[in-house]
This record gives structure tokens, C-alpha cells and sequence, in this order.
């Protein structure tokens, strides 16, 4: 087992590598169960009172809410692939937060409808519950949206 010590105030911190990458792992796990349409799989990913800010997009609170939302926000697209890379965490106990970047791109069904692509970063607070890590809150913020013929 992998430990780090990182000085948060006057404390230090011990941590596991695992914790890392099981969060990063939830990261990951989010995307594929979106591009998957795995919707079991992506409400793993979640705390069961989790509050979402996506901005001008929506507010979500709790799993099943926003798990029903992104089921019918991807019914008009065919493949999509949200890539999540250069995720940053910080643990303290059995909390964390984590930054990551986002880009969507979501390609539609039909030729006349529009591809969109969305480009972003997600803020998470995370929180340990029985082994699991889940994200309690997230805010997205966008940094770029292109919509383009099909």
C-alpha cells in the first residue's frame, strides 16, 4: 500500500494511493456510464442526496433527478464520449475534492440535427461512505459550447 502525507493547516494528513484512484475511478466511471447508457453504473458515482450545479444547464438534487435528466438529454444523440482528464484530489479523512476537465462531444442520431460539444471543468466535493467514495456536490463550469450541423 502506497501512503502519502500532505500538511493541510497544522495537520498531516496520511492517505492511500487507492483513495486517489478510487476517485479518479468515479471520475471515469461518471463518463463511461453516460457513453455507455449505463445509467446502474452512473448513479454509482453518486451520493444519494448529491446537489449539482451544471450552471445555465440545470440544478439537480439527488441521484434520481439528475440520473433522469441525463437520460433524456442523450435520447437525441447516438455515440457520445465525455473525456475527463488531468484530475486533481485532495483527501481529508473520508472528504474529498477534485478538479477535473471535461470535454463532451455528443453526435447525433439523425443527420439534421446539430453535434454539440461542451468543454468544462467539474468541481467535486466527495465523501467515503461504507469503502465507497461518491460525489456529494459537483458545479460545472463551461468554458467553451460549439453546436455544428450533424
Amino acid at each position: 500500500m502506497v501512503l502519502s502525507a500532505t500538511k493541510q493547516g497544522g495537520a498531516i494528513v496520511l492517505t492511500t494511493g487507492s483513495d486517489v484512484q478510487e476517485i479518479t475511478d468515479v471520475l471515469y466511471r461518471y463518463a463511461t456510464g453516460i457513453d455507455r447508457r449505463d445509467w446502474p453504473l452512473f448513479r454509482t458515482c453518486f451520493a444519494a442526496d448529491c446537489r449539482l450545479d451544471y450552471g445555465d444547464i440545470g440544478q439537480w438534487n439527488g441521484v434520481e433527478e439528475v440520473t433522469d435528466w441525463m437520460i433524456d438529454a442523450h435520447l437525441a444523440f447516438g455515440h457520445t464520449l465525455h473525456r475527463i482528464t488531468n484530475p486533481v484530489v485532495a483527501i481529508d479523512g473520508n472528504t474529498a475534492t477534485a478538479r477535473c476537465y471535461v470535454h463532451a462531444l455528443l453526435m447525433p442520431q439523425a443527420e439534421e440535427t446539430m453535434s454539440v460539444e461542451a468543454f468544462g471543468y467539474y468541481d467535486d466535493e466527495l465523501t467515503k461512505a461504507d469503502g465507497a467514495w461518491q460525489i456529494a456536490t459537483r458545479r460545472f463550469t463551461m468554458v467553451r459550447f460549439l453546436q455544428s450541423a450533424g
